[in-house]
């Protein structure tokens, strides 16, 4: 059998993003010597939850940020607010890069990969349609994004193997949850925030959210279709073929030490060919029942709303259980499963350096207390459009504010106070707010180059950011052109 590549990030993907974000650094930078400083007040409401304070208003403050800070700012960002989110975000890709890897170098992805392909191999397009829906429902279902980070270079070997490419991975698993993400169904983390802030009961009109989902997935599906029939290959049924091919071998910043990960020491860790086919069997149906535990504890969380705050803490749980448990049946057991999922973790180290640069662009725009400035500016913008234009301005607002603020509960806690008021006095329902909110907050996270899920998804499929942006520009193009219609049905029918 050919060797198992593992979990890597490539360097060419690495570079890039670095490049694109570092730049985007630069300009944030800039921005804090054209920008004067301002604040919102802020208020803690009778929930406990720091919103924005309508009634004290917006004033300009002193602010700005020394150079030393901006230089340390990827540093100082661990220390900033919501560092504890961050920290849990990299703890999870760390535990997820080493099961990763043991469940890989062991031939279990292999095994999976093998056993899908021989059973969908002749119906690969009705399975694409049944993956993407899987995926746009645990969006808009229970608010799942950084938590499926796991399953996409799963989802992207599949493709490759069912004769796509590492695009159509890409589309058929974090395109399509971001996309379910944004229809917002009963997505805890953005409608239900909003609307619990908005004063309106948790998930209600939800009747425009539905026809939203449908409407999104179809665009998607012909999307995404129409570009697999243009690339399709033969279906690659054959055992051989490597299960994690669609990744470089090399790891960003170390090139040589990637190669030896990429390698692995296959005297001490195994491979598939070493394994007899009842312990892979074995060891396949001890991973999928973990992983289905996993997807019920989620699922779970939308209904449980103690169980939200746990769901990531869960999915790595999850893959750190099975990334023993299942590799240990299979026969990766003792010293060598331990450096194997050491070698894991060190594999997904050039991750965290992404993540942290793009985290300290929203960091040097709030040191300097410019990002309230910012959005004051765009919030007195509304005031003069005419009514229709207000709900696709709101919308622009929210897309803009996502560039800067990733986290949908927090651009709730920030917006929502702001723009529903704003959208009641022009006759805009509150309702068709939170629409345009989730809109603004979801579609966008599959595009921007400061969602860390997005570029640890790109790196570990070995697509550069430039060429995962062009590839899916007509589509974000299309998509905000259907969304907006949706706003403007919603207006006009009195949603």
């Amino acid at each position: 059998m050919q060797e198992s590549k593992g979990l890597n990030i490539s360097v060419r993907s690495f570079i890039t993003a670095l490049i694109v974000i570092f730049i985007l650094m630069v300009i944030a930078y800039g921005l804090t010597f054209v920008v004067p400083s301002g604040e919102y007040a802020r208020t803690v409401n009778e929930a406990g939850q720091t919103v924005v304070d309508t009634a004290a208003g917006f004033k300009y403050v002193d602010g700005g940020m020394p150079f030393w800070k901006w230089i340390l700012s990827p540093l100082l960002v661990l220390t900033g607010e919501g560092n504890a989110t961050l920290i849990a975000v990299i703890i999870f890709l760390l535990v997820i890069g080493g099961a990763f890897n043991c469940l890989d170098k062991s031939g279990i992805m292999n095994h999976l990969l093998n056993r899908v392909t021989e059973k969908f191999g002749d119906s690969r397009y009705k399975l694409l349609t049944v993956v993407m829906l899987f995926f746009m429902a645990m969006g808009a279902l229970v608010g799942s994004f950084e938590e499926i980070v796991p399953l996409v270079p799963i989802v992207v070997a599949l493709a490759i193997r069912l004769g796509w490419d590492s695009l159509t991975g890409m589309a058929m698993s974090l395109l399509a949850v971001g996309c379910g993400f944004a229809s917002g169904v009963m997505n805890p983390f953005t409608v239900g925030v909003a609307q619990s802030l908005a004063g309106l009961p948790m998930f209600s009109g939800i009747w425009l959210r539905l026809i939203s989902f449908v409407l999104i997935f179809l665009l998607l599906h012909f999307f995404v279709s129409r570009y697999a029939k243009k690339i399709e290959r033969p279906v690659d049924a054959g055992a051989g073929a490597s299960s994690t091919h669609v990744v470089s071998t090399a790891q960003a910043g170390a090139a040589q030490h990637g190669d030896d990960v990429a390698r692995g020491d296959l005297s001490q860790s195994g491979t598939a060919a070493s394994h007899s086919q009842g312990s892979l069997d074995g060891a396949l149906k001890t991973f999928i029942i973990i992983m289905a535990a996993g997807i019920v504890f989620v699922l779970a969380s939308t209904f449980i709303k103690a169980l939200q705050d746990f769901t990531m803490i869960a999915v790595a749980l999850m893959f750190l259980v099975a990334g023993i448990a299942a590799p240990a049946i299979a026969g990766l057991r003792g010293g060598a499963l331990g450096k194997t999922f050491l070698k894991g973790v060190t594999s997904i180290f050039p991750a965290v350096l992404m993540i942290l640069m793009a985290a300290s662009i929203k960091y040097t725009l709030q040191e300097a207390k410019i990002l309230d400035t910012i959005l004051h500016g765009a919030v007195g913008i509304a005031d003069s459009l005419p009514k229709w234009a207000i709900i696709l301005f709101i919308y622009l607002i929210v897309l803009g504010m996502n560039f800067f603020i990733a986290s949908g509960s927090a651009k709730a806690f920030m917006l929502i106070p702001l723009i529903v008021p704003l959208a009641q006095v022009f006759g805009i329902s509150p309702q068709l707010c939170i629409v345009a909110f989730a809109f603004g907050d979801g579609f966008s996270n599959v595009f921007y180059p400061t969602n860390a899920a997005l570029l640890i998804s790109l790196g570990l499929a070995d697509i550069s950011y430039t060429k995962w942006a062009r590839w899916s520009l007509k589509f974000q193009i299309a998509n905000i052109c259907l969304t907006s219609l949706i706003l403007l049905f919603g207006l006009a029918v009195g949603y």
